[in-house]
Protein backbone atom coordinates (compact mmCIF):
# COMPACT_ATOMS: atom_id res chain seq x y z
CA UNK A 1 0.00 0.00 0.00
CA UNK A 2 1.26 3.36 -1.06
CA UNK A 3 1.68 6.05 1.95
CA UNK A 4 -0.32 9.16 2.42
CA UNK A 5 2.00 10.75 3.66
CA UNK A 6 5.99 10.77 4.45
CA UNK A 7 5.57 12.33 8.37
CA UNK A 8 2.97 10.39 10.46
CA UNK A 9 5.75 8.12 12.21
CA UNK A 10 7.62 10.93 13.17
CA UNK A 11 4.27 12.94 14.08
CA UNK A 12 3.75 10.12 16.21
CA UNK A 13 6.92 10.16 17.96
CA UNK A 14 6.85 13.89 18.30
CA UNK A 15 3.39 13.59 20.11
CA UNK A 16 4.54 10.86 22.38
CA UNK A 17 7.51 12.38 23.32
CA UNK A 18 5.27 15.42 24.12
CA UNK A 19 3.00 12.94 26.83
CA UNK A 20 -0.07 13.20 24.42
CA UNK A 21 -2.40 11.11 23.21
CA UNK A 22 -3.79 11.72 20.08
CA UNK A 23 -7.35 13.10 21.29
CA UNK A 24 -5.41 15.41 23.13
CA UNK A 25 -3.49 16.58 19.95
CA UNK A 26 -7.14 16.90 17.83
CA UNK A 27 -8.18 19.22 21.39
CA UNK A 28 -5.14 21.70 20.86
CA UNK A 29 -5.57 21.92 17.60
CA UNK A 30 -9.08 22.84 17.35
CA UNK A 31 -8.49 25.31 20.91
CA UNK A 32 -5.29 26.98 19.40
CA UNK A 33 -6.20 27.01 15.28
CA UNK A 34 -9.52 26.10 15.10
CA UNK A 35 -7.82 22.76 12.96
CA UNK A 36 -11.20 20.27 13.00
CA UNK A 37 -8.77 17.05 12.67
CA UNK A 38 -10.44 13.97 14.65
CA UNK A 39 -9.14 11.56 17.21
CA UNK A 40 -9.22 9.11 13.98
CA UNK A 41 -7.67 11.56 11.75
CA UNK A 42 -4.96 11.79 13.73
CA UNK A 43 -4.57 8.03 13.86
CA UNK A 44 -4.80 7.79 10.10
CA UNK A 45 -1.96 10.52 9.52
CA UNK A 46 -0.06 8.78 11.87
CA UNK A 47 -0.51 5.35 9.92
CA UNK A 48 0.34 7.26 6.56
CA UNK A 49 -3.34 6.17 5.39
CA UNK A 50 -4.47 10.44 5.30
CA UNK A 51 -2.75 12.61 3.72
CA UNK A 52 -1.66 16.18 5.53
CA UNK A 53 -2.02 19.70 4.66
CA UNK A 54 0.62 21.88 5.04
CA UNK A 55 -1.23 24.27 7.55
CA UNK A 56 -2.22 20.90 9.44
CA UNK A 57 1.92 20.19 9.71
CA UNK A 58 2.46 23.46 10.52
CA UNK A 59 0.15 23.64 13.52
CA UNK A 60 0.80 20.16 14.75
CA UNK A 61 4.55 21.34 14.63
CA UNK A 62 3.90 24.29 16.64
CA UNK A 63 1.70 22.33 18.97
CA UNK A 64 4.21 19.34 19.65
CA UNK A 65 7.38 21.80 19.82
CA UNK A 66 9.25 20.45 16.70
CA UNK A 67 10.57 21.73 13.58
CA UNK A 68 8.29 21.27 10.42
CA UNK A 69 11.20 20.28 8.63
CA UNK A 70 11.58 17.64 10.99
CA UNK A 71 8.38 15.98 10.45
CA UNK A 72 8.72 16.47 6.99
CA UNK A 73 12.59 14.88 6.13
CA UNK A 74 13.57 13.71 9.55
CA UNK A 75 16.86 16.41 9.73
CA UNK A 76 17.81 18.75 11.58
CA UNK A 77 19.13 18.91 15.31
CA UNK A 78 15.47 20.28 15.71
CA UNK A 79 13.43 17.80 17.55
Amino acid sequence: MERANISGNRIKEARKRASMDQVELAVALEVEYKVNLTQSDISEIERGIRGVKDYELDYISRILNVSPIWLLRGQSNEI
